[in-house]
């Protein structure tokens, strides 16, 4: 099963994901992240906070969603409202959710505060990467209609 998640600059929140789902998920399941505009580089206290966890970003790179190496069985878009962002809608024939989560590269504050925000997408991010790995995917892969409402729930899941 091949997971997308899915932002705008996919330089953060979408890189996150990606590294963490990986880090975590058994053989048989692989995550990607895009962007519908590609920052071209990936952030770099995101990469920082990743580093510290012990997760490899090791081939990662911002790219496009027109450049999957892989067709996605389901997408999740990670962008949120603040700020007026706008989420990329994928128009495949997937399983599309939402787990929006604020952008911490869009923090202004001290050094500490912008951690914080990191930290915190980060746990956010993780907390609902956990809870999809538990789900009992064998039985669900091929349902949607069990599977859909299952993810959305995912979603309002807090750090």
């Amino acid at each position: 099963m091949n997971i997308l998640f899915l932002c705008t600059g996919n330089s953060c929140r979408s890189l996150i994901s990606e590294a963490v789902f990986n880090h975590l998920a058994p053989a048989g399941l692989h995550a990607i992240s895009a962007g519908s505009q590609p920052a071209g580089k990936l952030n770099d206290k995101a990469l920082a906070l990743l580093a510290r966890k012990g997760i490899s970003t090791e081939g990662y790179y911002s790219k496009s969603w027109d450049d999957l190496p892989v067709t996605p069985d389901v997408v999740v878009t990670v962008c949120a409202s603040a700020a007026g962002e706008t989420c990329p809608a994928y128009l495949g024939p997937v399983l599309r959710t939402h787990w929006g989560v604020e952008d911490p590269s869009h923090v202004v504050g001290t050094e500490e505060e912008i951690n914080v925000a990191f930290e915190q997408a980060y746990c956010t991010l993780r907390a609902r990467i956990e809870a999809f790995l538990a789900l009992p995917l064998d039985e669900l892969k091929n349902d949607q209609a069990r599977l859909k409402p299952e993810l959305d729930r995912i979603g309002t899941i807090p750090g």
